[in-house]
C-alpha cells in the first residue's frame, strides 16, 4: 500500500513539530511505502532535507509558492467556463454551499486550462464571478483591491490543481490548508481514500497569524480568515476520516463543519527509552536553567518568554534562559527576538539552534512553552519523559498534559497559564524555581504520565489500525 503524505511547510525542511511526528510515523510502519507531497515557499530550498528519510520512502514531489511569478501570463480569453464551472468557483469563493469537487476535478484536467494555472484568471469568466461575489458580500469594500485579494488569495490553489498529482493507495494530510484540498482532489481524481490529521486546527492559527499580520489590512482580515475557514471545511466534508490529538480539538472540528462520525483521536507518542538515561531532577549549587524547545517563529512567542524571563532574572539574577531549536525559519523574528534580548538588557540568554534534545533536558530546571497556538506539543511529551517540570499557555493540549484529563488523577505536572501572560508566566517559573522538591514532584508526574498514555507504541498501532481499515476503501 502506498500512501502520499501531503505536508505544508514543514517536513522535510524544518525540523520538529509536525515534520518530526511524520518521520516517527514512517519509520514505525516499515511494511507500508511513503511519497511525500511537499508544498514550500522558497524554491532555493528545493533539495535542502533536514530529515534522511527512512528506507519505505519512495519519492518526493516538492513545490513551492514563489514558483508562481515565473508564470507567462496569457492574454485575455472570453467564455472559457461552463456554468456548472462558474458556479463551483463561485461556491469555492463564498463558502456557503459544499463544493462540487468532481467539477473542479474535470475543469482542472482539461488540457485548454492545463498548460498555465493564470489561464482562469485571464478570462472573462474569473472577471464576472468575482464581481458577483463581490456584489452579493462584500460591496463595503473597494472593488479594485477586493478583485486582487481574490486572485492572491485563489492563485496557488490554481497553481496547485495544475500540477500533476501522485498517485497513491491512500492520500494523507497533515492540516486541512492547501494540502488538505490537493488530497480532496487527488482522491477524487483517482477514486482512493483520504485521510487528514490535524495537529492543531488550521483555519484557527491562520485566523491568529492573520489578525497579528501586517500584509492584510482592515476588513481584508476578515476576509482571507473566512476563506481559510472556507477551505477547512470543504477538506472536512470530503475527507472519509480525520484524527486529531485530543478531545477539545475534537469539539471545535465539529464547529467548523466535521461530521462527528469522522472524527478519532490518536494521541502524539514518543519513545520512552530515547530519555531513560535522564535521571530525576537534582538539586545543585548553580543556577537555575531554563529552557524553551521551540521553532524561533511567531507562533511560538518566544518575545513573550524573553519577557518572562526579565521578570525571573530579578529574582534569580543569575538564571540562564535555553532558547533550542531552529531559528533560520523565520529570520526576521529572530532578528526582532535578538533585538528584545538587547532591548531588555537580558544576561544569559542563549539561541542554540537544533540540538539533541536528549542530551539538553539533563541540563534544565525547568522548561517553557509560549505558544499562542499548539495541538499536542511533542516537546511537552518529550520534557515530562525526561521528568522536567513544564510551565506553557493554555494552548492546544497542554492543559490536559499538565493537569491530566478527567481519568487522572496524578496530580499537576507543572503550570499552566494564559497565551501572552508573560507576568503569570514568571511568577509560575518563580514558584518552582524556589521549591526544588515541587519541581521534582512534578517532573515525575509528568514522566508517569507519557507512560501512560502517550507511547510510540499505542501511536504506531492506532494508525496501522487506521490504514488497514482504510485499505482498499474507495473515495
Amino acid at each position: 500500500m502506498r500512501i502520499c503524505m501531503l505536508v505544508e511547510g514543514a517536513y522535510p525542511y524544518v525540523v520538529g513539530g509536525v515534520s518530526s511526528w511524520l518521520q516517527m510515523l514512517m519509520e514505525g510502519l516499515p511494511e507500508y511505502e511513503f511519497f511525500i507531497y511537499a508544498i514550500g515557499a522558497d524554491s532555493r530550498d528545493r533539495g535542502k532535507f533536514k530529515y534522511k528519510f527512512p528506507a519505505n520512502v519512495v519519492g518526493i514531489q516538492e513545490v513551492f509558492l514563489d514558483e508562481i511569478l515565473s508564470c507567462h501570463s496569457p492574454k485575455l480569453q472570453e467564455n472559457i467556463l461552463n456554468e456548472q464551472e462558474r458556479q463551483c468557483l463561485y461556491d469555492l469563493v463564498v463558502g456557503e454551499k459544499p463544493i462540487d469537487i468532481e467539477t473542479i476535478v474535470n475543469m482542472f484536467s482539461q488540457a485548454k486550462h492545463k498548460k498555465n494555472p493564470l489561464t482562469i484568471f485571464m478570462s472573462s469568466d474569473f472577471f464576472d464571478i468575482i464581481s458577483q461575489v463581490y456584489a452579493d458580500k462584500y460591496s463595503y469594500l473597494p472593488f479594485t483591491d477586493f478583485f486582487w485579494t481574490m486572485r492572491s488569495m485563489l492563485l496557488p490553489l490554481f497553481y496547485f490543481f495544475h500540477h500533476p498529482l501522485p498517485q497513491a493507495d491512500l492520500y494523507h494530510t497533515v492540516a486541512t490548508g492547501y494540502c488538505g484540498i490537493i488530497g480532496s482532489i487527488a482522491a477524487k481524481m483517482y477514486h482512493k481514500p483520504f485521510l487528514i490529521t490535524e495537529h492543531g486546527i488550521y483555519s484557527r492559527e491562520r485566523e491568529t497569524e492573520i489578525v497579528k499580520c501586517g500584509w492584510a489590512k482592515g476588513d481584508f482580515k476578515s476576509v482571507w480568515i473566512q476563506y481559510f475557514y472556507n477551505i477547512a471545511k470543504l477538506a472536512y466534508t470530503t475527507a472519509n476520516m480525520v484524527v486529531t490529538l485530543f478531545e477539545r480539538n475534537a469539539i471545535i472540528e465539529q464547529e467548523l463543519g466535521c461530521h462527528p462520525d469522522k472524527i478519532r483521536i490518536v494521541p502524539n507518542g514518543i519513545r520512552m527509552e530515547r530519555f531513560a538515561h535522564i535521571p530525576e531532577l537534582t538539586d545543585h549549587d548553580g543556577p537555575l536553567v531554563i529552557g524553551g524547545v521551540v521553532r524561533v517563529v511567531p507562533i511560538k512567542d518566544i518575545v513573550t518568554m524573553l519577557r518572562a524571563f526579565l521578570l525571573v532574572q530579578q529574582v534569580f539574577p543569575d538564571a540562564c534562559l535555553k532558547v533550542i531549536g531552529p531559528y533560520a525559519e523565520d529570520p526576521d523574528y529572530y532578528k526582532m527576538c535578538l533585538q528584545t534580548v538587547e532591548t531588555l538588557k537580558l544576561k544569559n540568554v542563549e539561541f542554540t539552534g537544533s540540538v539533541n534534545v536528549a542530551e539538553v533536558f539533563p541540563q534544565l530546571d525547568i522548561v517553557l512553552l509560549s505558544s499562542i497556538s499548539e495541538g499536542q506539543p511533542l516537546a511537552v511529551l518529550e520534557g515530562q519523559a525526561s521528568r522536567r517540570p513544564f510551565v506553557t499557555t493554555d494552548v492546544g493540549c497542554c492543559r490536559e498534559l499538565i493537569y491530566g484529563g478527567s481519568n487522572d488523577d496524578l496530580g499537576p505536572a507543572g503550570a499552566v497559564v494564559a497565551p501572552m501572560d508573560y507576568e503569570q508566566m514568571a511568577k509560575e517559573i518563580i514558584r518552582l524555581g524556589k521549591n526544588f522538591s515541587l519541581r521534582r514532584k512534578m517532573g515525575q508526574v509528568g514522566w508517569q504520565r507519557v507512560k501512560n498514555g502517550y507511547t510510540y507504541e499505542y501511536f504506531i498501532d492506532s494508525y496501522r489500525k487506521i490504514f488497514q481499515q482504510l485499505e482498499g476503501a474507495e473515495k
